[in-house]
């Protein structure tokens, strides 16, 4: 099942090609907004499954692509982002050690947003590519061969990055957490439609050309442990997200005017475009353009405010 906000947040089903509207049946759910509706349908969804297929059955629903696509969850109690999770291809001897850090939900947006790069002098500006999980159950202190059974499901992730902020002590709040910075969706996928999550292509397009490609079974720390370590910490709740990292190898900076497009094989297409009012420019070369020319450090701005006289 496919599950999405649509319009004035309306709740849907996709159907093929086709969203059915299914607010009706879901209006007696507690709530006070669409942002605890989707929440609290997760933490209850063995009971409102049934109707909802029911729902989507009877119904015909409208085009996906005549309705404006919203963000599928809107305040989750936490976005945890795994950090250094791929293997890079091969080009890692061994794992990074387990590492996560916290994204502010309110930088959340959702297909057909904009990502909005803020005056700040930042070196680089990136996207990182990645299927995130949608918890389905408290999970305090989870095994990690008990962890599967507490995903509701996966989406796509953005994990928008301001790069080389100062001072370079205080990193990952300031560079992570900026308002836009965390473009989720089109729908959440439920777990029992992605049977194997290791196993999944990544692509991400910046104006139609590929820039990453890689596949989940290159990520260091599995699923089931990120869920392990993290309820080790903190326990999650339903809707909160886990993002399971990137392979950094293709990262490439964002820019005004671009067009990115993020596909995880079974979660669908997230597109987003980018927006700067400075107008700052990048060379389009990834990271590992970077590395076969032997050059060291991200790509240098090329033109537009905080640029550097060299």
């Amino acid at each position: 099942m496919k599950i999405m906000y649509f319009n004035d947040f309306k709740l849907g089903i996709v159907k093929g090609d086709n969203v059915v509207d299914v607010s009706a049946v879901v209006q007696s759910i507690p709530h006070t907004g669409p942002h605890d509706l989707i929440n609290n349908l997760i933490a209850d969804f063995d009971n409102w499954r049934a109707k909802l297929e029911a729902a989507v059955a009877s119904g015909t629903g409208v085009p996906l692509s005549s309705v404006r696509i919203r963000p599928p969850l809107l305040r989750p109690g936490t976005i945890d982002c795994m950090a250094v999770n791929y293997m890079e291809d091969g080009t890692r001897d061994a794992p990074a050690p387990i590492n996560a850090f916290n994204k502010a939900n309110g930088a959340i947006i959702g297909n057909g947003d904009t990502m909005v790069l803020p005056d700040v002098p930042a070196t680089l500006f990136e996207g990182e590519a990645e299927i995130a999980v949608v918890i389905g159950k408290r999970a305090t202190n989870v095994k990690a061969a008990d962890a599967m059974k507490y995903i509701f499901g996966y989406m796509c992730f953005i994990d928008g990055s301001a790069r080389g902020l100062p001072p370079p002590s205080n990193v990952f709040f300031q560079m992570k957490s900026r308002d836009t910075f965390a473009p989720i969706g089109p729908f959440i996928v439920t777990a029992d439609e992605i049977p194997d999550p290791q196993k999944l292509q990544i692509t991400l397009k910046v104006n139609g050309e590929v820039k990453q490609n890689f596949n989940t079974d290159d990520m260091a720390h599995k699923i089931p442990r990120c869920i392990e370590w993290i309820s080790s910490i903190h326990t999650l709740e339903p809707g909160d997200i886990i993002a399971t990292g990137t392979n950094h190898r293709g990262l490439s900076g964002f820019q005004d005017g671009d067009k990115i497009e993020l596909e995880v094989e079974k979660c669908g297409k997230l597109t987003i475009h980018i927006k700067d009012d400075l107008k700052r420019t990048w060379s389009r070369e990834t990271r590992l353009d970077r590395a076969n020319k032997k050059l060291e450090g991200l790509t240098p701005q090329l033109s537009g405010k905080y640029t550097k006289n060299t």
